[in-house]
């Protein structure tokens, strides 16, 4: 088939053909380049397992290319001393572009992710554009302190010392395939924001909407070099971004096995590094939460982008009194997901991303069977084309099986019950990771108690999966290091300096 799969086909956008046809390069110091060795690779549409486009492949002597950029960039005065009101003015106009081209990158988002393209432009549009907005704001706030000291070694003295709070450098971002956009959205607005320059590296499997907001941000006329995008594969290009010498931070999402990667390329010259990684996240419904809110809140807990979320509610506890009412009403939403391509209007799940990922859930799946659990719903994979895979509940399950320790990364869910809420917080503890959780209750006493002995970075109560630009995210344990979001993020891409001045 013609590389550019979407020809000639009426659910794609005529403009949205036209650019899938066009050679796709990186993008290097202002403008596109071919890579240096000159590969490609396709992409394609997970709904019908086809490719739709070609995309540069690049390599660490690319990635070099664009680290040099990146440099040159930071230290060019035309960024180095942006004013912070035209940086934060920059960031908007990014969020206002994203808004303007939305029906398309929504588009670009479904072809080459497989979600729903009414979701992406509902949920991953809109909040990429309000994280870039968000992050406009505090690029004027990025503000030291005057700290009083003593200094009794020098009675009579005086002393004026302050902070101040300058951005890290040169960055390398490696985003996943989970929410392109949105994870690109997620990574550059602080690191833009604080005034630090970025090679960003999206997944292989999904680069088609950072290559598009790169243009979109190259005609809103950041200086050049200030964003670079390079495509290609984790194995080289995202290793030799993690491993650059002069890269003063690599900031990464993804899995917990390849966080540890990152650490490991990182360490040559110490670099700064933030990980947001994986997660086997509990959700916890107790017998006197409002079912009505609990139980559809608990299936979109899991379902929710195909259930290929760090933070997928994937372990669900419920007090037993409430439990087959809980079972029965999560199993009910499962069957009536309308599965299908994320072109159609009707489409509730799309596919997973990939080939791989099929393998890997319908692995999962098998081994649930074998080792003795039950699907009420659900259960194997869905038709023959495309990689869909059923949204599917799990019942006699125990904390030893695959599927209760391991993070699958797809609508799978394994429902357990429980007595005693004080076993709760052990059960839900029980886990490498701690990313989320999430609790179901009317009593205030119980949230807040919960809250407190639950090890995972966000906690919600009566709701799951809500975020906003303002609340800081991240993980406990294996689930990475530092913090998404808010002013946590910013102060993730800059470095403290401390002034002391005797007087």
């Amino acid at each position: 088939m013609n590389p550019a799969g979407t020809d000639r086909r009426p659910d794609v956008d005529e403009s949205v053909q036209a650019w899938l046809r066009r050679p796709h390069g990186l993008q290097i110091a202002g403008g596109r380049c071919e890579p240096a060795k000159g590969g490609a690779f396709e992409v394609e549409d997970p709904s019908i397992g086809e490719p739709i486009a070609r995309v540069a492949e690049g390599t660490a002597v690319d990635v070099d290319r664009a680290v040099a950029a990146a440099r040159r960039a930071f230290e060019d005065p035309a960024w180095s001393e942006m004013t912070p009101r035209d940086r934060s003015m920059l960031l908007w106009r990014i969020g206002d572009a994203i808004d303007e081209h939305g029906d398309e990158l929504a588009e670009l988002e479904a072809l080459d992710n497989g979600k729903s393209k009414a979701v992406a432009r509902a949920v991953d549009v809109t909040l990429s554009a309000d994280w870039f907005r968000y992050m406009a704001g505090l690029a004027s706030r990025l503000e030291g302190a005057t700290i009083p000291v003593s200094m009794p070694f020098a009675p009579g003295s005086k002393w004026h010392v302050y902070t101040r709070r300058e951005p890290i450098g040169v960055v390398g971002q490696i985003i996943p395939w989970n929410f392109p956009l949105l994870m690109a959205a997620w990574k550059l607005a602080p690191a833009l924001a604080a005034g630090c320059t970025v090679v960003l590296k999206p997944a292989e499997q999904t680069p088609l909407s950072a290559l598009r907001l790169g243009e979109l941000i190259g005609e809103i006329e950041l200086p050049p070099g200030v964003l670079n995008v390079v495509t290609g594969f984790g194995e080289t290009a995202g290793a030799a971004l993690a491993a650059h010498p002069d890269v003063d931070k690599v900031a990464f999402t993804g899995s917990t096995e390849v966080g540890k990667l990152i650490v490991d390329a990182a360490k040559g010259n110490l670099k700064k590094v933030t990980l947001e990684l994986g997660g086997k996240s509990p959700n916890v419904i107790f017998p006197d939460a409002d079912l009505d809110l609990a139980i559809p809140g608990a299936a979109n807990g899991i379902f929710f982008n195909h259930g290929q979320c760090c933070t997928a509610g994937s372990r669900l506890y419920v007090h037993e009194d409430v439990f087959d009412e809980v079972v029965s009403g999560v199993a009910d939403a499962a069957r009536q997901i309308k599965l299908g391509p994320g072109l159609d209007d009707a489409t509730e799940m799309g596919p997973l991303v990939s080939g791989e990922q099929l393998e890997r859930v319908v692995g999962y799946l098998s081994s649930a069977a074998d080792e003795g659990a039950t699907a009420v719903a659900g259960g194997s994979r869905h038709g023959e084309r495309g990689y869909f895979v059923e949204p599917t509940i799990l019942v006699d399950t125990t904390p030893d099986m695959k599927v209760v320790a391991e993070e699958i990364f797809g609508p799978v869910v394994a429902a357990m019950p429980f007595a005693d809420p004080d076993e709760v917080p052990a059960a839900a503890n029980q886990t490498i990771y701690g990313l989320a959780a999430g609790i179901w209750t009317r009593d205030l006493s119980t949230a807040h108690r919960m809250a407190e002995r639950l090890k995972a970075g966000t906690v919600w109560i009566n709701s799951y999966n809500a975020s906003d630009p303002a609340m800081p995210f991240g993980g406990y344990k294996q689930s990475g290091w530092g913090r998404e979001h808010g002013s946590d993020a910013l102060h993730e891409y800059t470095e403290t300096k401390t002034v002391c001045i005797s007087i």
